[in-house]
């Protein structure tokens, strides 16, 4: 099998997707129904308590990240119901959506086990930057910020799924790594299509690589992810590197200077750190 160009590639996409021989990555069970009921605004503390203790993993991993350092209080957090009046319904939302995003990231082959791991690791990165960024920017979220972070490159899930079964891109990494960068904000954007995000969300994974992008009103998560996004990469080989960051609008929405040293703000460091270990 052929393909000329990435958009022969993405019809290749819709033709699998409409005789759903792909498969697009789903939020868990547990994910959605907390994701429901918070944005229904119908959900007490204790009935979102009552769905999330069904998950004991994720309820052992909510309450430890609730006692960590980035949201603990005066008092030590035992139960998931102390944990939800504690955070509030909404932290409690996207923080389950980030926590449980890294069961997507499941390996069937070493092929993929190889990319998968790469990507959800850039992917904590990028995420930690972001949300440890979201402190300067007053009217956006830093949990929200977070997932934003982690969902900028979901779009590389599928393409992974499907161009494992064709040679052209199997067995030859540059063409891989190739149609990864070009395809996979256009996947993403179908994949945050079938979610029930917020849309200053579901532009994440299909924005983000804009970087020339301008756009009416105050700063919003693709910029965070922008900035970020650069950032995890600085001193690598990834071609963004090439792009000089005073060209990029991302910069002064956020209020930042192009060549500020951000990670060597006080305190940046250390909250990049902490989100990290959270999710990895």
């Amino acid at each position: 099998m052929q393909f000329k160009s990435v958009q022969d590639f993405l019809s290749h996409v819709k033709t699998e997707l409409e005789a759903n021989r792909l498969v697009l990555p789903t939020l868990p069970d547990i994910a959605l129904k907390v994701r429901d009921s918070v944005s229904k605004g119908d959900a007490s503390a204790q009935e979102l308590a009552e769905m999330i203790v069904t998950d004991p993993a994720l309820s052992a991993r909510l309450i430890q990240v609730a006692n960590s350092p980035l949201y603990r209080g005066a008092n030590e957090i035992k139960n998931i119901q102390m944990a939800v009046t504690r955070l509030g319904n909404s932290t409690i939302r996207t923080l389950i959506t980030s926590l449980v995003m890294q069961q997507m990231f499941k390996p069937t082959t070493a092929l993929l086990e190889h990319y998968f791991r790469g990507i959800w690791e850039h992917g904590v990165n990028v995420s930690a930057i972001s949300r440890a960024l979201a402190a300067f920017v007053p009217h956006l979220n830093s949990d929200e910020a977070m997932l934003a972070g982690l969902i900028h490159q979901i779009g590389k899930l599928p393409i992974l799924t499907l161009v494992e079964k064709i040679p052209e891109f199997r067995d030859s990494p540059s063409r891989l790594d190739k149609l990864l960068e070009k395809a996979h904000p256009h996947v993403g954007k179908i994949i945050m299509d079938t979610w029930n995000f917020p849309q200053d969300l579901k532009l994440v994974a299909s924005e983000y690589v804009d970087f020339q992008r301008e756009h009416d009103g105050p700063a919003d998560y693709v910029d965070l992810v922008q900035v970020a996004f650069l950032q995890s990469i600085a001193g690598t080989d990834h071609p963004a590197c090439r792009i000089d960051w005073a060209t990029v609008p991302a910069f002064a929405k956020l209020g930042l200077q192009a060549d500020a040293e951000i990670l060597e703000i006080e305190g940046v460091s250390e909250e990049i750190e902490l989100a990290q270990s959270m999710l990895l």
